[in-house]
Parts: structure tokens; C-alpha cells; sequence
């Protein structure tokens, strides 16, 4: 097969390909497959991402300098995914701050967690099967992407909020009332995680938001930001310990 005609049939699969992939559209020996791919790299036409995941470098990029859109790296990286967190918040337009890291959701196991490829860190967060939920399709590049939508984004931030930069943009993200209140409630309980319950009630109080939330039934007193200083009045309503300035969040109604 000649260069030229092996690359355009890689071109055909997009930007983004595998050894599998290759081997199943050319049927090449995988051993000389590997020898041409790795000759094909030091000629600046492809890019190694990771094992066996490539980029092809289009006729005007430059090998080092050429790149694609992060979403579309991070959605080959593991199986299944979901761009999530900060990231899904930063999508949505739910928050100023921007992110350094691509947080990714997953229920695979990979053994790196943070990853460097193509000049961006990647965050690999690994959840239980029932959190895995609530995620849509959006085009990126010219390519799908799958992303939580704002409500799931919204809930997996109140059940890990290391991942989005701390309660504070949660509430900031709430404020902007992009959401669907019933959604919401609804994810809140799938979820499992009283904390999130906790938290979004409280939160939602502070902001004058209606939602509708089964009542909190337990003992122990949760911190409202696990990332915050472990000090804080208690909160016996939703049985929160308020480890932040309150007038931080009255500030962003």
C-alpha cells in the first residue's frame, strides 16, 4: 500500500485514530503496522497521543505545534466517558473561572488518573456505575463529544466539588439559573449521595431557589466544602457544618 493512500483512508476516520483502527481498515501485519507508524511519527505526519492512540498532522501543521480541540482528545482516552466537572461548568458558560485540567468521568479503571497529552493535563475520575448518568452529545470540531448537561454537571460538582474549584462555583453556577429545577431534584436523588442533597438544599435556600428535595433524615453533620478550613457553625436543617463566609454566598444573589 502505497504512503498516500494509507494516509487518506486514515484521514477518512478522522483526525483521531488507533492501531486497531488501522488494522482493521488496511488488514497490515501489525508488527511492520508498528514499524510504520513509528517511521511515519518521526516524519512529523502523526503524533502519539498515548499507546496506540495517534493524531494525523494535517499537510499545513507542524508536529509539536498542531492540536486539536482538548474535548475531542479526552474522548478517546478511556471508555466510557463524559467531559464533566469544571469543565462541563467552564462549557456551559457556568462559571468565569477557566479550568487548567479536562476533567473526565468514567467508570473504567485506567491506571493513569492525570494525564499530559498534546499539551493539555487530563483528570481521570473514576465514579460507581449509578452516578454514571445524565450526559449528552455535542459537536466539537466537527466531531461528538459526550458531555454531562448542566443539571448532571451541577450534581457531580456537589458530589466532588475538588473538581470544580469548591462550593463556590457551585452556587455561582445555580445563581445563573440555566437549569431545570425538576431535573435537578431528580438528579439529586439518583445520584445517592446524601451530601449532595445537603448541599443543594442549603445552597438553594441561600439563594432563593425552589427545588423540591426529600427531607434530610440523619445524624451526622457533613462540611458544606470538604476542600474549605474544618471549622464552621452548624446548620441543623440540612445537617451541614457551613465551613464558608455565608455573606460570600448572600453576595451572589
Amino acid at each position: 500500500m502505497r504512503i498516500q493512500d494509507f494516509l487518506r483512508d486514515l484521514a477518512r476516520e478522522g483526525e483521531i485514530f488507533t492501531v486497531e483502527d488501522v488494522y482493521r481498515i488496511t488488514g497490515i501485519d501489525k508488527a511492520y503496522l508498528r514499524k510504520l507508524l513509528y517511521r511515519l511519527e518521526k516524519r512529523g505526519i502523526i503524533e502519539r497521543m498515548e499507546r496506540g492512540k495517534y493524531l494525523l498532522i494535517p499537510l499545513h501543521g507542524e508536529k509539536g505545534k498542531y492540536t486539536i480541540h482538548e474535548f475531542v482528545i479526552g474522548s478517546v482516552l478511556v471508555q466510557p466517558y463524559a467531559i464533566a466537572y469544571w469543565s462541563a461548568l467552564h462549557h456551559y458558560g457556568l462559571t468565569e473561572q477557566i479550568p487548567r485540567v479536562v476533567f473526565i468521568q468514567t467508570t473504567s479503571w485506567k491506571r493513569k488518573q492525570e494525564l499530559d497529552v498534546l499539551g493539555f493535563k487530563f483528570k481521570i475520575v473514576r465514579v460507581v456505575d449509578r452516578k454514571f448518568f445524565g450526559f449528552q452529545r455535542e459537536w466539537i470540531e466537527e466531531a461528538q463529544i459526550y458531555i454531562t448537561d448542566k443539571e448532571k454537571t451541577i450534581v457531580d460538582c456537589l458530589d466532588k466539588p475538588q473538581y470544580c474549584g469548591g462550593i463556590v462555583e457551585v452556587a455561582k453556577a445555580l445563581r445563573y439559573r440555566k437549569f431545570s429545577e425538576e431535573r435537578l431534584s431528580r438528579y439529586a436523588v439518583r445520584i445517592g449521595n446524601s451530601g449532595v442533597l445537603r448541599r443543594l438544599g442549603y445552597l438553594c435556600d441561600q439563594l432563593g431557589i425552589k427545588v423540591r428535595l426529600p427531607k434530610v433524615d440523619i445524624r451526622n453533620y457533613l462540611y458544606l466544602d470538604p476542600s474549605m478550613p474544618k471549622k464552621g457553625k452548624k446548620n441543623s436543617k440540612w445537617r451541614l457544618i457551613i465551613n464558608l463566609d455565608e455573606k460570600v454566598l448572600k453576595d451572589l444573589e
